[in-house]
Formats: C-alpha cells, structure tokens, sequence
C-alpha cells in the first residue's frame, strides 16, 4: 500500500477549515493552495511580489518536509484575484522554477481572504525513482 502521509505548516487555517498544508501519496506530493501567509508569525505582507517569494518559502518546506524538492515539480497553479498582478510576479517564479519549468495555470478568481494577492499550489514527484541531470536544488 502507498505511504499516505499529512504535512503541515502549523497554520491555523488548517485546522478551522481541515485541511493539509500537504499530502504524501507515494511518490506524489499535493501542495494545497499556498498564499503569502508567514504562518510562524500569521502576517502577509501588502504587496503581492512579497506574497509570491513567501508562497514559495512555504511550499518549499512543505516539499522538503515530504522527502522533495522544487526541483521535483511536475504541475503550478497560480491563482490571483487581479490578474494584472501576475507579471510582477514572474522574476520570483522563474527564480524558483526556472530550472523546472513544469506545467502551469494561472487563474484570475476570488480568494477567501481580501489581503490575499496570490495563491499557488503545485504537485510534485519525488525523485527517489527517477532523477533528472540539471535539476538539482538549491537554485
């Protein structure tokens, strides 16, 4: 049987509304929907290039919790409520997946809270089975 295992970020969110920062399905790791949130502190910042740098800070732990990497990245959604606010972001998306270059969505839509300007989640293959030259983490 498959390892199914929950990570999380210790957010609040998770448990009002029970959900998993992540989820370990074999080699598949789920990132739910990731905002800019530092959940240590439970602050966002204003302006939505920060959000995306710390959307990625925390993926990135909950990858690294779950055995991979963003180098292991196979599948992003980008999820923002003003759509024009998607290409200030995309130095801090190439930094992170530049190397990667998984396939993507971006979808302009409502998020549950005002303050939030972006939302990203992504699927990941561990690399246990498989590891691709030039992949490698860190950036």
């Amino acid at each position: 049987m498959a390892e199914r295992r929950l990570i999380s970020s210790g957010s609040t969110f998770e448990q009002e509304i029970g959900y998993s920062r992540a989820v370990v399905d074999g080699d598949w790791v789920h990132v739910s929907g990731t905002t800019g949130f530092d959940y240590g502190a439970m602050t966002i910042s204003d302006d939505v290039v920060e959000q995306a740098e710390q959307c990625w800070r925390n993926i990135d732990a909950a990858l690294r919790e779950a055995g991979a990497s963003v180098a292991d990245v196979v599948r992003v959604r980008y999820l923002l409520p003003d759509a024009a606010d998607f290409e200030p972001c995309f130095p801090v998306l190439r930094k992170w997946l530049g190397h990667v270059r998984p396939a993507a969505t971006m979808q302009a839509c409502g998020l549950s809270d005002p303050r939030m300007r972006i939302e990203i989640e992504v699927t990941a293959r561990r690399a246990g089975s498989r590891v691709a030259p030039g992949l490698g983490w860190p950036r």
